[in-house]
């Protein structure tokens, strides 16, 4: 039998006399079979889709949770006509998609918006594209309807540069509405969102949903979004040759409250189930590049207080671990002056926090609540308006070595190698220790970050996951006191986050390094740390709460899940969110 036979066979509408869609209400709204699709000649060919099999009703709504390399933004804008599969059926209600229409709004991750025009316009360029033939009137009419649906009534004579990243995706999902599409396909749109406006537009997409009965196709690397969004999840393998996982059904009844999700059962074992299956593709895909490799050198740090009275220059093991007020934030206050120039507003008001030796911090908050400021403050970037902070009895003043950081983007030199990036650092704070020493440093840290057969590889030819590695990496190898991480994992998908969160751990774990992470995901903010901070909102932000968290080290995903604490943890966090979000 051929491929085209069995194609026939699959699809009823493939047959040589098809049904007329409209007398066929079993017919699927969207079907894939047997996609496939592939980039580049020759040698270079690479496969990124491979036998891709899909059935889609009127009406539902489908989350595919998909990671970077697994070939998501493909099976979009294949569905989206932008594309050509080169195998295989796509199919519309069983006919054949072939190009672009107004029948399916696409919602990417990046906003594509005129800066010129205001939101009005914005969105009155696909109408008046789209419905050449109706009046004025009802054109106008039309665009401001949708625009109001997004809740961006009062900001439709605005210009994209004067609103906030979330305002700016409201604009595109209002566009790509305004066309009255049969399909909406949202290519991870609130991906680049802080949770609190991430969680606005989930409520805002799923009642346009309601109440227009859109079929909805989201692409998502967030497995909270798409259970409390969808009606089935289905995963996405990482390339190449991606092919669709098991469908997860979602039974939990709507509408879905985010709190009582986190009592309810079938919540938490639907959540468990898809961790653990997308957390066993990953180890599939994970190369061991770790092995029988290079052994840490007990080389002691100049950051070190005494090292100079060490004849030996050996760094011991950590010593005085637990020791109290080892990191001291004293009533710590940072004072900015108004954009307008007229007076000055209090971003952090009067943080005070006292930190054992050897202790992991997450710090937590909507956007603004002030949780980078002190972290900036912390590691003597931004200066201190009032109050102090101290670590190991010495006043912070100044950034150094004896304080690293890891930002959400790592700045390293594109036309240095990972290893000459990480050794910058290194020859600094081991200028008493032989070359081979200084070496095995750099070659032993990036080898535990996963980065062992990619040590002279240019930083710019990394992928944003692996680039954040090497800044791991180049942050533990200093040595510090103090290590500082802020939003270290925000950019990345989440099988990514969840490999470099234990990655983290894992050499953590052997440093017991103090450490601070500012985080808004309350999952990264309980695995990683002993207490959660939580920050009100600001200005004036202070800390609200402070949970310990008592679970056993080491830690993973897979057993946090499994705690019996674990959501007693989450439901305290995610309490106090929401009562500042409520106050603010």
């Amino acid at each position: 039998m051929t491929a085209a036979t069995k194609l026939k066979l699959v699809h009823p509408a493939m047959t040589e006399q098809p049904k007329s869609p409209s007398n066929d209400p079993e017919l699927p709204l969207v079907e894939l079979v047997n996609v496939c699709k592939s980039y580049g000649e020759g040698k270079n060919k690479a496969s990124i889709l491979k036998n891709i099999n899909l059935s889609i009703k009127d009406g539902e709504f489908i989350a595919i949770v998909g990671f970077s390399g697994s070939g998501k933004t493909t099976l979009i804008s294949t569905l989206a006509g932008l594309i050509q599969a080169d195998s295989g059926a796509v199919l519309k209600q069983g006919k054949p998609i072939t190009a672009p229409g107004p029948d399916r709004g696409v919602v990417f991750q990046n906003y594509s918006l005129m800066p010129w025009l205001t939101v009005f316009e914005n969105v009155a360029l696909a109408v008046d594209e789209i419905f050449k033939d109706w009046p004025a009137d009802k054109r106008r009419a039309h665009t401001e309807k949708y625009v109001r649906m997004v809740n961006l009534g009062a900001a439709m004579d605005k210009m994209p540069a004067e609103l906030s990243g979330g305002m700016r995706q409201r604009v595109n999902v209002a566009r790509a509405l305004a066309a009255n599409p049969d399909i909406l396909l949202l290519d991870e749109p609130l991906s680049a969102l802080d949770a609190l406006t991430r969680g606005n537009l989930q409520d805002e997409i799923l009642s346009i949903w309601e109440q227009e009965k859109k079929t909805v196709i989201l692409i998502t690397n967030d497995v909270d979004e798409a259970i409390y969004m969808a009606d089935r999840v289905i995963p996405l393998n990482p390339g190449p040759d991606a092919t669709f996982g098991p469908d997860f059904p979602v039974t939990i009844a709507r509408p879905r409250d985010r709190t009582a999700l986190n009592h309810n059962e079938e919540f938490k074992r639907l959540r468990a189930e898809i961790t653990q299956y997308l957390m066993a593709i990953g180890m599939e895909k994970a190369q061991d590049t770790l092995g029988d490799k290079v052994i840490l050198p007990n080389v002691r740090p100049n950051t070190s207080n005494d090292w100079k009275n060490d004849s030996s220059a050996l760094k011991p093991e950590q010593d005085n671990l637990g020791k109290a007020r080892y990191l001291e934030f004293s009533q710590l206050s940072k004072i900015y002056p108004k954009p307008s120039g007229n007076g000055t507003v209090k971003v952090v008001d009067g943080f005070d926090l006292k930190m054992k030796k050897g202790e992991f911090i997450s710090i937590i908050g909507h956007s603004g609540c002030g949780k980078s400021t002190v972290l900036s403050m912390a590691a003597g970037l931004t200066s201190i308006s009032e109050g102090g902070i101290i670590l190991d009895n010495r006043e912070v003043d100044s950034a150094g070595p004896d304080k690293g950081v890891v930002f959400q983007a790592p700045s390293l030199f594109p036309w240095l190698t990972a290893f000459e990036n990480v050794m910058l650092g290194v020859d600094k704070v081991y200028p008493h220790a032989k070359k081979s020493e200084r070496e095995d440093i750099v070659e032993y840290y990036l080898t535990r970050v996963g980065l062992g057969d990619a040590l002279r590889k240019k930083a710019g030819d990394m992928s944003n996951g692996m680039r954040q590695r090497v800044g791991i990496a180049r942050a533990f190898a200093l040595s510090p006191k103090l290590l500082l991480l802020d939003e270290p994992f925000g950019m990345l998908d989440s099988l990514t986050r969840w490999e470099l969160q234990e990655v983290l751990m894992e050499v953590w774990e052997r440093t017991h390094v103090t450490a601070i992470v500012v985080t808004h995901d309350v999952d990264e903010a309980i695995l990683l740390a002993d207490r959660v901070v939580m920050m009100t909102n600001g200005p004036h932000a202070k800390i609200g709460k402070i949970q310990e968290i008592d679970l056993p080290r080491p830690r993973s995903r897979k057993a946090l899940l499994a705690h019996d604490d674990y959501y007693r943890y989450r439901e305290s966090i995610l309490t106090f969110l929401t009562e500042c979000d409520h106050t603010h």
